[in-house]
């Protein structure tokens, strides 16, 4: 995450002036260098900076949320978009399955891998090197994919100014020279502020689900092992699947981006607060309850996530989106490097105060949630969250027109 921090911003600007493509292909073999040097690694030290010069070259988050706007029509962006976070999903279901199965092969397949072989001296190298295959074939097929930025002669640059010029008054001249910066143009860090809020806190919630669940019942947790929650966030995963594909385009396009992620916040804030009393359930009826409210509440967070996305892409012309797409990520991973952190430390706390008469133990992790859902929710209104305004969005759309 700090890598990713620190060269998505640059790794936007090399989009938006090069292409989407070379990025994306640069990104995706220095997974297959850096996760390839991971499986080898003979030392913590060597891990961590494997792991941090695969954050800091492989800048694909960005770039990819523009390709993902600028490769469907307006009506199918929330599709193209939704997809991106699919492709997440499909990922923290099969990561964690390929880490589980091919981690360790010596131990777990004696009668295949002998300790003196190479997977045996490297017991984490089998499930890197299989990543690093799928990156390779991801490689190859990106050869294929067409490049969305259209680079155009100076002439036409010209022409396009000009005609802009012809159309719009002198107000959305000066409007359109005042977005050429980005952290000027309050449309578009407005919608970044209110993801990070978000991000932190789905990051946090996160953290603390598993450790909530794993935890004993008589300190408020649900005594699963490590098995069962893995069964609960692949069974969610697989939910999210279906529902980013299916579903929330149409709900997306009833309700529009704003509006969708309102109702999943004001939604969610209910829901966060029923976890603690899941302790008191057993058997069944607890797995029932935890699965539902597990993928309800990862619905209610991908479509927040997603709205602010298409927020984000609409806010800026086509020749900015990999920039703002890199400062979006670049705030965002900073929140998500502190959320894991803060929510296990919140955890801790919780546990010292079971009998407090106040928010008794998990009482106060999920209402502390709570408090940060509900401040990116009073951001979701004017003044602070703000779309460009009519004049601007023809700009953009000029822009996108001609390109």
């Amino acid at each position: 995450m700090i890598g990713r921090a620190l060269t998505s911003v640059f790794w936007g600007v090399v989009a938006d002036r090069y292409g989407r493509k070379p990025v994306i292909l640069i990104s995706i073999i220095s997974v297959i260098i850096f996760n390839t040097l991971f499986g080898l690694s003979t030392s913590y030290s060597m891990a961590i900076i494997s792991r941090s010069f695969m954050g800091c070259f492989c800048g694909l988050l960005g770039p990819i949320k523009a390709y993902a706007s600028e490769v469907c029509r307006k009506e199918y962006q929330a599709l193209g978009l939704s997809l991106v976070s699919t492709s997440r999903g499909i990922g923290l279901v099969v990561g964690p399955a390929i880490g589980g199965f091919l981690a360790q092969p010596a131990e777990k397949y004696p009668n295949i891998f002998s300790k003196e072989s190479l997977f045996g001296r490297f017991p984490y190298f089998l499930p890197c090197l299989c990543i690093s295959l799928v990156a390779i074939a991801a490689t190859v097929a990106c050869l294929w994919l067409p490049e969305t930025l259209h680079i155009h002669d100076k002439w036409e640059i010209e022409d396009l100014e000009g005609s802009l010029i012809r159309c719009e008054t002198r107000e959305s001249s000066e409007e359109t020279e005042a977005s050429k910066s980005l952290i000027k143009n309050w449309p578009l860090m407005s919608a970044i502020i209110v993801y990070c809020v978000f991000s932190l806190q789905d990051m946090a919630y996160s953290e603390i689900f598993s450790l909530w669940a794993v935890s004993n019942q008589s300190y408020g947790g649900l005594s699963f092992s490590s098995q069962v929650v893995g069964e609960v966030l692949a069974i969610t995963g697989t939910g999210l699947l279906v529902y980013q594909i299916f579903l929330y385009p149409p709900f997306e396009k009833y309700l529009g981006p704003i509006t969708s992620s309102r109702v999943a916040a004001i939604f969610s804030i209910p829901l966060l607060a029923g976890y603690p009393f899941m302790s008191k359930l057993s058997g069944l009826e607890l797995q029932l309850i935890v699965n539902c409210a597990s993928f309800l509440k990862n619905t209610f967070s991908i479509t927040i996530i997603n709205g602010f996305n298409i927020l984000q892409n609409n806010a800026v012309p086509r020749h900015q989106r990999g920039a703002a797409n890199g400062i979006s990520i670049t705030a965002m991973s900073l929140f998500k490097a502190v959320a894991p952190a803060g929510g296990g430390a919140l955890f801790s706390w919780a546990q010292k105060r079971q009998q407090a008469s106040f928010l008794p133990g998990d009482h106060a992790v999920f209402f502390l949630l709570n408090v940060v859902t509900l401040i990116g929710l009073l951001l979701t209104f004017k003044p602070f969250l703000t779309q460009p305004s009519n004049k601007r969005s023809y700009v953009l759309l000029a822009t996108e027109v001609h390109a």
